[in-house]
């Protein structure tokens, strides 16, 4: 499959939100408990622009399969150089290497938007995803023993980085 994404509009907005709820119930990927809802997402969708934090979207057979942001770390400007990343599949097209090929095409473009270290916070019982970063060169930075509760199981967080210009 050749990676094809493009900027997303607000028109794309009920398919992200779609495929982001998708996830909710399988208490592997979000901390949402609850669908949530495309108004409630419209603020989240703002912060984002092609600029400095781009929202992708990859379509297949007319549809939004897969979704990539760019998001801010921590929202103070200090931290405009670090950005998260968070990358959303259907369950039409997870394990089939898009995950890949979305996490190699963000990490060739963070640089031209000014990013010098990408964060993945991922659970850590959520062995797909750690992999999926560690392959791409992702250490460990922090874990977040027990933070959030699931389905009431204490789950960690896990903060993976990688430092894109560590040779300078």
């Amino acid at each position: 499959m050749t990676l094809s994404y493009r900027d997303a509009t607000l028109d794309d907005l009920p398919a992200i939100v779609a495929i982001y709820n998708s996830t909710v119930a399988s208490r592997q990927v979000t901390a949402d408990l609850e669908p949530v809802s495309v108004e409630s997402r419209v603020p989240w969708f703002h912060a984002h622009g092609p600029a400095t934090r781009p929202l992708w979207v990859v379509e297949e057979a007319g549809g939004v399969v897969a979704w990539l942001s760019f998001s801010d770390f921590y929202g103070r400007p200090a931290y405009r150089h670090t950005s998260e990343v968070s990358i959303y599949l259907d369950e039409t097209v997870r394990g089939k290497g898009l995950g890949r090929q979305l996490l190699a095409a963000a990490l060739q473009a963070a640089p031209g938007l000014g990013i010098h270290s990408v964060l993945g916070f991922i659970f850590g019982h959520n062995e797909p995803s750690l992999r999926l970063f560690r392959a791409y060169g992702f250490e460990t930075w922090g874990t977040l023993p027990r933070v959030a509760v699931l389905d009431g199981v204490e789950r960690d967080l896990v903060i993976l980085g990688k430092r894109l210009d560590a040779g300078k």
